[in-house]
């Protein structure tokens, strides 16, 4: 019989794992890499990126997890169980999150990318520029309305998909309460990066031009508090909504060298979130193949 590395005094809570008297090494890493995800997501000066990085370790951590003969020996024997399901569900549901932000990402910047040779092309003269800013904010439009459609969706899911209680011994019951809390945690990091992508955090009810107001704002101190809360995409679609403001007017260079740099910073953190984005992925497939393996068997 497989010698379990978990504690038999553990129990299971939703937001909680019980560490064993005498654990195997993978169960405090899983535990350090959780906490420090927790806190991160409790802060605003963590990057997404940086996130992504570290959802990417837990899951490695994870893979290795599903490597232990007490945990391969659990879910096999546990195939049928309804909390079995849940978790193949919850992996799947994962991926398609990853799919949704890696077709956000795509589309955003490849609109960045057209929008930025546009505005090199015309240097030191703005007429044109105002149909290639009204193009690459009809694709943000797009992409957010695809954003919060995979967002609601997702709300209903969690509303119907609830983890079933467990009548399980106490190893079963904190290796489940693992690997739910690792399908919390990632859950709650890709929906704030689609929020972020979507511009959420500041549109609920507001135009473009609300966030150009924040950014606009008389008191200096305010206006660099505001501009702080906002995300590089944020920040990129309130100065093109600036841009064309001026477009009955003379357009001011330094307006559009405002907005080449911003759309610049834009293009450098989405390929920083796009390899983030790809790396989890590979985890996650790579995780929801050895499940189905060791469940097939």
């Amino acid at each position: 019989m497989a010698i379990s590395p978990l504690n038999p005094k553990a129990y299971y809570h939703a937001r909680s794992i019980s560490l064993p008297s005498r654990p195997h090494p993978l169960i405090p890493e899983f535990d350090e890499h959780l906490c420090r995800l927790r806190a991160s997501e409790a802060t605003s000066s963590s990057s997404k990126s940086h996130k992504l990085t570290g959802l990417r370790d837990l899951h490695d951590c994870v893979h290795s997890f599903l490597l232990l003969p007490f945990t391969q020996q659990t879910l096999a024997q546990n195939r049928h169980e309804q909390w079995v399901d849940e978790l193949l569900d919850g992996s799947l549901m994962l991926l398609d999150i990853c799919g949704t932000a890696k077709d956000a990402l795509l589309q955003t910047r490849e609109g960045a990318r057209e929008l930025q040779s546009s505005m090199r092309r015309r240097r030191g003269s703005e007429n044109g520029i105002s149909s290639e800013v009204e193009k690459y904010l009809t694709s943000r439009k797009k992409v957010k309305k695809a954003i919060h459609k995979a967002l609601r969706n997702l709300k209903g899911m969690e509303k119907e998909c609830r983890f079933s209680a467990l009548n399980k011994d106490p190893e079963t019951l904190s290796m489940v309460s693992m690997l739910r809390e690792v399908e919390t945690i990632t859950l709650t990091v890709l929906e704030s990066l689609l929020s972020s992508i979507a511009g959420a955090t500041a549109q609920s009810k507001r135009s473009g031009w609300s966030l150009v107001s924040k950014l606009m704002q008389h008191k200096h101190v305010a206006c660099e508090e505001a501009e702080a809360n906002l995300s590089e995409f944020e920040k990129v679609d309130a100065a093109l909504c600036t841009l064309l403001g001026h477009k009955n007017k003379s357009v001011n260079v330094v307006h559009v060298d405002n907005v080449h740099n911003e759309v610049a910073k834009l293009e450098s953190s989405i390929q920083d979130l796009e390899e983030g984005i790809e790396f989890l992925s590979r985890r996650l497939i790579k995780t929801r193949v050895s499940l189905l393996n060791i469940l097939s068997h």
